[in-house]
């Protein structure tokens, strides 16, 4: 590991914003916010582009940007802890563990910004969209709390759409193309650094929202009949 990794490393173990495998934390980020205002996750952050912006466009909300990869969680950290940014936290851990740091109805939101799409099939579970990932989401959200998934591939776009008929989610909203929009909303002009390299090649931006079932998914009954087609190339 070079020495700017390590040197990020040890620095975010002093981050206040920054809590890495942290126990006792359910029922406890009211405490390390000092107050209740609602929760939202942004999951494989990386540095944590989406999550910043997000707060400053609703400071009476607070955010936690989730990914395993400390020296990528210590930009967005730094960048928060610079400009004062008091609703911003890092959570350093897997995402499959998710559950471990939240109870029950304490995330109200949920974003997932340009994720590696896993196009081999064989990796398919890894697919922060599919139904293995929905069980472990909907052990944190709220009754009636939202999923939003922005991203530039057409295969995890496709996939989603095919996972929230499988699994008997609630489609909110659907946008093939984001900035083909006569009018994009705020919350989607906000951009990563890889969206805007993806931009700068001519991709195609998407969206999806949605609301998971009340019912318990139990993602080893869902039929994913189409997984084939949906991992495969644009339709």
């Amino acid at each position: 590991m070079g020495q700017k990794k390590l040197q990020r490393f040890a620095e975010i173990e002093t981050f206040p914003n920054v809590l890495i495998y942290p126990e006792g934390m359910p029922g406890k980020w009211s405490q390390h916010y000092g107050n209740s205002q609602p929760l939202t996750l942004e999951l494989a952050c990386g540095k944590g582009d989406y999550t910043l912006g997000l707060a400053r466009l609703f400071p009476e909300r607070n955010f936690i940007g989730v990914d395993l990869k400390g020296n990528r969680i210590w930009r967005g950290a730094k960048t928060a802890l610079e400009e004062k940014l008091t609703n911003v936290a890092f959570l350093r851990t897997q995402i499959d563990k998710i559950e471990s740091y939240f109870l029950p109805g304490e995330v109200e939101e949920i974003w997932i910004t340009f994720p590696d799409p896993f196009l081999r099939k064989s990796r398919a579970r890894h697919r922060l969209t599919h139904p293995r990932f929905l069980g472990h989401f909907q052990k944190i959200l709220k009754p009636g709390g939202t999923i939003n998934l922005k991203t530039d591939s057409p295969q995890l776009y496709h996939f989603t759409q095919m996972v929230i008929k499988a699994t008997g989610c609630t489609l909110l909203e659907d946008i093939p193309n984001v900035y083909a929009q006569e009018e994009v909303q705020p919350l989607l002009r906000i951009q990563t650094f890889y969206e805007g390299m993806h931009l700068a090649d001519g991709r195609i931006i998407r969206f999806l929202k949605f609301v998971l079932p009340a019912a318990p998914i139990d993602w080893k009954a869902v039929k994913l009949e189409d997984e084939d087609e949906a991992a495969g190339g644009e339709h």
